[in-house]
Formats: structure tokens, sequence, C-alpha cells
């Protein structure tokens, strides 16, 4: 994503927009989105309406976001946004004769204007430049949520920089979605923290896709088969090397590894990437067209664990001295990620007081219903700060 334009109109606040009171919007509808002025609710505004955001939409429509209301939506080139209110499900189509260039500042004058307690930015982007802003934000007071990685598995400069502005602006970051499509994973190290305990270990799969990829190469088809069916079938991005080149996970560690408190950068993840160095810079197309010529590689490898009795995963590890890899390693058929099904995560915990056996956190780490709602949890802990004020 380009950097964002910083010219813009400015937000339009009539008393309610034309759309937001269509003649087939109901009355539930309506005065769901007039309360928005409510100081006892929570306003927030949506950056991105890919597959994350619409089902997010979808789920602020339900009875279960009562007490949330949605006054600005956009998109990487337009936006819309009343301070009264939008209704969710009408929301999207909007955009699509949106005049107003996308403008965050206005975006947030909007979140403002609404009167609500509680001022929320939910991010359902993978774009670095609206990770830019997060810290800017949250030192403003506005409550962050996101599904988006770049900050908080970027530098450590970085990540610092974010939980100072947090503090700063007694503003909270909610970051469920950014591992794990909000499996408990994150909650439950902060808590394992607090209460003392230490992790020693800490090692899993984190990519849905390469959980795909390896819970199903077995020898009988070519693993550039199986990359192939991946991708025609939605598990990976359009361009596989994305997820084959292991920097998505890394990311991901990044952040289980500083929640776990190790102050640990970047460029200390050591990556192994499948992407074979010579398709690195083709195109899409060859890309899958040559990589067969690298099956001969990887089958060796896999034939080499199947001599052991094992098999091949794409694990993330970090140990207790901060050393951190992702990449192919060889686990036993007693290892939780040799069990593991479909494009399901796993994370497995080994701290100072499950030692012995290690907690195992294990379920869909992918897909739009489970990241959505992980933003909507977030969403609810906000709001309830209204009701506990």
């Amino acid at each position: 994503m380009s950097a964002l334009p910083k010219h813009a109109a400015a937000v339009r606040t009539p008393a309610v927009d034309e759309a937001v009171q269509a003649p087939h919007a109901t009355p539930r509808a309506r005065a769901r989105t007039s309360a928005a002025t409510d100081a006892r609710h929570a306003a927030l505004v949506l950056l991105g309406t890919g597959v994350v955001g619409g089902t997010l939409l979808r789920l602020l429509a339900t009875p279960a976001a009562a007490g949330l209301h949605l006054v600005g939506i956009a998109n990487s080139r337009v936006q819309h946004a009343n301070p009264r209110g939008l209704v969710p499900l009408q929301a999207a189509r909007l955009l699509e004769g949106a005049s107003a260039v996308r403008d965050d500042d206005a975006l947030v004058a909007a979140l403002a204007a609404s009167g609500a307690a509680q001022r929320i930015v939910v991010d359902a982007t993978a774009a670095d430049a609206v990770a830019a802003r997060h810290a800017d934000w949250l030192a403003r007071g506005l409550h962050v949520v996101s599904a988006n990685k770049a900050v908080l598995g970027g530098t450590y400069a970085a990540f610092h920089d974010l939980r100072r502005a947090g503090a700063t602006g007694n503003a909270v970051y909610g970051d469920a979605a950014t591992v794990g499509a909000g499996l408990p994973v994150l909650s439950t190290l902060r808590r394992l923290r607090d209460c003392g305990d230490r992790l020693i270990a800490l090692e899993g799969v984190f990519s849905g896709t390469l959980s795909w990829l390896f819970n199903h190469y077995d020898g009988s088809r070519p693993f550039s088969h199986l990359v192939r069916e991946a991708r025609t079938l939605g598990y990976s991005e359009p361009d596989p090397r994305i997820d084959l080149a292991g920097t998505d996970v890394a990311r991901k560690l990044l952040i289980l590894a500083r929640s776990a408190g190790h102050a640990i950068d970047a460029d200390e993840v050591s990556i192994e990437s499948l992407v074979p160095e010579a398709l690195r810079g083709v195109d899409v197309a060859t890309f899958l067209t040559r990589l067969g010529e690298f099956d001969a590689t990887l089958e060796a490898r896999r034939a080499a664990a199947a001599a052991k009795g094992c098999v091949l995963r794409y694990l993330a590890r970090i140990d207790d001295d901060g050393a951190a890899r992702v990449g192919l390693a060889e686990v036993e058929p007693t290892h939780p990620a040799a069990r593991l099904a479909g494009t399901d995560n796993l994370f497995a915990l080994t701290t100072t007081r499950y030692r012995a056996q290690p907690l195992v956190i294990s379920g869909p780490g992918a897909g739009p219903e489970v990241t959505a709602q992980a933003l909507l949890g977030d969403l609810l802990a906000i709001r309830g700060r209204v009701a506990h004020a």
C-alpha cells in the first residue's frame, strides 16, 4: 500500500446521512446509529474493508456488539464518516460512491465529534503506512484494535514506542487478532507472566498455510503440487511466496516473544525461507511454473526425516536465552505439531510451572470469522471500560 494521501474533503456532519436513513433501514438500525452520541457508548472507525473488515461489519450488526457504534469507514482510497453513526451492513456500500479522499485525521475528527466516552481506531489492513500511525493515535488517547502485525512484529524500537504511547495516552492496544486469529495465546502468556511464571521455551506452528502444506506432505505428491492446490483453495496468498518466505511467521514469533518479556529485535530471528533463491525475483506465474524444479530438494529432506520416523513441520521457536528461529524441523510422532490437521495453529509453552509437560494451545489460526471475532473481543473489552468508569 502506498503512502496515504494527505489531502481530503472535510468530514460530512449532517444530522444523519441519507444512506443511513434509507427507507429500507430498520427502526432498530436507526436507533443504533442515533445512539452514537451517547457518552456511555464506544465509537469506532474501521480501516480496511477486505475479507476481515467485511466480516467485522457483519459482527457489528449483531446483538453482541450493542454499545459499539461505527462512525467512519475507509479503504485505501476513499472514506465515509458521520459522527451520528453508520449502519454496519450498509457502510461498505457507502464507499462505492464516496468522494472524500482517504484522510485519517478526518476520520479521527469524526470520533471526537461523536461524543462517545471511548474512541477506537480499528486497523483491519496489513499496511505499514497505517500501522505507522498506531503510536500517534494511542498518544492522543485513542484506543487501537488491530489485526496488523507491522508494528508489534517490526523493530523493537517501534514496539517500545507503541507501548510508551499507550501509557502516555492511557489508551488500550487490542492485539488479539495479530497472532493465532484470536486463539488465547497472547492473553495466556501475559497472565502467566503476571502470575510470576517464566517462559522457558515457546514452539509451534504459526501459519495456517504452512500447517496445511506439511500436514499433507507425505511424499505421495510433489510439494509444488500442494502449493498450487493451497493457492486454488484459498489457503495461501495469491503469491504463495508471501507464506513460504517465513517472514509472517517470524513477525508472530516476535510478538509472542516480546509479550513474554524478551527484548528481541527483528534481525535476531533466524528465518529459513522455503522460496528457492532463483525464484525470489520472478513473477508469480513463473514461480508457480518453475517451483517443481526444486521438488527433489525438499523430497530428500522429507525422506530423511521419514527414515528416522519423523515428519517435517515448519516451526517457530524461541528459547530461554532469547534464541529465535523459524524454519523446517523434523518432529517425532509424539510431538504436538505432528498431530495437527488442516490449517490449525499450535503454540506449546514450556514455563517454570509447565515444565514437565508444555501448555498447548491449538485450533484454527486463520480465517476471517475467527480473526474478526478477535477484533470484536478487543472492542468489547474497551467498551467495558465505559461500564466500569
